[in-house]
């Protein structure tokens, strides 16, 4: 399984490794980008099994990733000759397209081209076309495709044409939160501050106009080098897993207006630890989440801070929304999303040559 250690996908690998490894499958993970650190490391060292290589080379998101995509073609066709495994499952589209010997699974997170439209309401400029081809190839060379919404495999077929063998699998987590942990005035978002696709700049927009504290995890430092510094809302930097389960467990809403977000496990932890969501009213929010939380264009500050001011006012219909959402994530488990994994894989076996 191909992976990186930047976001979201990381913490699926190691739900999913750590479902399979109790299913008796093992996983071996390899890590591209900027290497796991001590922590992330000894957290995937835990699952059984697991095997761990980490080789530095660019992203294929990453600014002139060439040389480095060739670089870690050749080392994952190097690790399929070694370990000989039963299917490759690639968290990303280029290296779907390498000649493996096993079945290929191309897992589709997000793509650059969806990012953009939803963002910018555009194309990308044409420096994004090469990105576009690779991408366009690992869907098509891949023997299957999965994507986490039925948005998420709407917008690839939008971008880069039908997609046959495609199919959904909603992500899954175990609880991240103390579900009946005392509930505190609180408003909290997460995310990294310098993706504009999180719209944590509406956040902070309105922070100063409600009346409950509003708190922000997430990186302030983008790829580029750049900050992105909070004005009104109090930062709390980049956390640790636990010390995100005690925010969850604490804030009685999570504030999530999303301009793109193909799945999102913040709010899927957020729900499990019983927090009232308000999301950014995108399909794939409204695909997993209708009727378990407040909606708000994502362009629309003034609406957000009266989503915000109304929970704020009125406690039953914010625990009563909080208790919607921690239902509705019950359809969303670490155990449901394996099994839906398994069941694939088993198909997928007889593709081998």
């Amino acid at each position: 399984m191909t992976a990186d250690a930047v976001g979201g996908v990381w913490d699926y690998a190691l739900e999913l490794a750590r479902g399979l490894a109790a299913a008796g499958v093992s996983t071996a993970m390899a890590v591209t980008g900027d290497p796991p650190d001590t922590t992330k490391r000894a957290a995937a060292m835990s699952i059984p099994g697991l095997i761990l290589d980490a080789a530095p080379f660019k992203l294929e998101w990453m600014a002139d990733p060439d040389d480095d995509l060739r670089r870690t073609g050749d080392w994952l066709l190097e690790l399929e000759r070694r370990l000989r495994p039963a299917l490759i499952h690639v968290n990303g589209y280029a290296h779907a397209a390498l000649p493996f010997r096993a079945p290929v699974l191309c897992v589709a997170h997000s793509c650059v081209l969806s990012w953009w439209r939803a963002v910018h309401g555009t194309d990308p400029p044409p420096a994004w076309r090469r990105y576009a081809e690779r991408v366009a190839d690992g869907l098509r060379l891949a023997d299957r495709v999965v994507a986490p919404t039925r948005a998420m495999l709407d917008a690839l077929e939008t971008h880069y044409g039908p997609i046959p063998r495609g199919t959904v699998i909603h992500n899954g987590r175990d609880p991240a939160g103390r579900a009946d942990a005392d509930k505190r005035h609180l408003f909290l978002a997460a995310g990294r501050l310098w993706d504009e696709a999180k719209n944590i700049a509406a956040v902070d927009a309105i922070a100063a106009r409600v009346p409950w504290p509003v708190f922000v995890a997430g990186d302030t430092g983008g790829p580029d080098g750049n900050h992105t510094p909070l004005a009104h809302a109090c930062p709390l930097g980049r956390l640790a897993t636990d010390e995100m389960r005690d925010w969850y467990g604490q804030a009685a809403v999570f504030v999530h207006p999303a301009r793109y977000e193909p799945f999102g496990l913040a709010p899927l932890e957020a729900a499990l630890a019983g927090c009232a969501l308000v999301l950014g009213d995108i399909p794939s929010l409204r695909e997993l989440w209708d009727g378990a939380a407040d909606f708000v264009p994502p362009g629309d500050t003034t609406a957000l801070g009266d989503a915000l001011r109304r929970l704020a006012a009125d406690s039953d219909r914010c625990s009563h929304l909080g208790a919607a959402a921690r239902e509705r994530a019950g359809r969303y488990s670490a155990g449901r999303m394996v099994r839906a994994y398994l069941d694939l894989y088993a198909d997928m076996a007889g593709l081998g040559t």
